[in-house]
């Protein structure tokens, strides 16, 4: 008897396993980034011609993000008030910028992310680890397009790539998120030295 109840079990246990580890729904993923107020994470960046950056990102929803690179890099890039600056140190000088509205990172950083929307996904699929989206905005598809991947149990945004109109990728991998409060004096473009 005792066998037989271990048997069952087991088997029960098994059949329960794949359902935790299954392919999230579009809008789960769209909650889980409308959750994110603000959070900092350190990360990794591969950049398209193959060399390496590490340092620690902060976002802060809507329209917000500070990437903070490590030495010996002596980049800031600053997403504030509907535009990307780029700041290099190292020259000097005025920043480089682009609107946000043109990149592919203003999807996550939207004020409400919405990845059901008609057009925006262009793949969704499990890869036995992880849920990859492919998203672009549906109006401005030659901005290009940036690629995320979450885990579940709990739903984690671990990497993004982002592939821009030129067809160079960047890909990013955090290290964890945390929700922290975070200032927007942090962001703010005109407190940079």
């Amino acid at each position: 008897m005792l066998r037989i109840l271990t048997a069952a079990l087991t088997a029960l246990m098994l059949t329960a396993l794949p359902a935790a580890a299954q392919q999230l729904s579009l809008n789960t993923l769209s909650n889980y980034l409308n959750s994110i107020q603000s959070a900092e994470s350190p990360f990794t960046q591969i950049n398209s011609d193959g060399s390496i950056s590490t340092g620690k990102i902060l976002i802060k929803r809507p329209g917000k993000v500070r990437f903070e690179y490590n030495p010996p890099e002596q980049a800031l890039v600053l997403a504030w008030s509907g535009a990307v600056y780029v700041f290099d140190r190292k020259v000097g000088g005025q920043p480089e910028t682009y609107p946000l509205n043109q990149t592919p990172l203003s999807i996550i950083l939207d004020r409400n992310v919405n990845l059901a929307q008609a057009g925006m996904v262009t793949g969704h699929h499990y890869d036995g680890t992880a849920t990859i989206v492919t998203a672009q905005d549906p109006t401005r598809p030659e901005y290009g397009s940036i690629q995320m991947k979450f885990t579940g149990n709990p739903v984690e945004l671990r990497q993004w790539v982002i592939r821009d109109g030129n067809g160079s990728t960047t890909t990013v991998v955090l290290g964890g998120l945390e929700k922290t409060s975070l200032p927007n004096s942090v962001f703010d473009v005109n407190r940079v030295r």
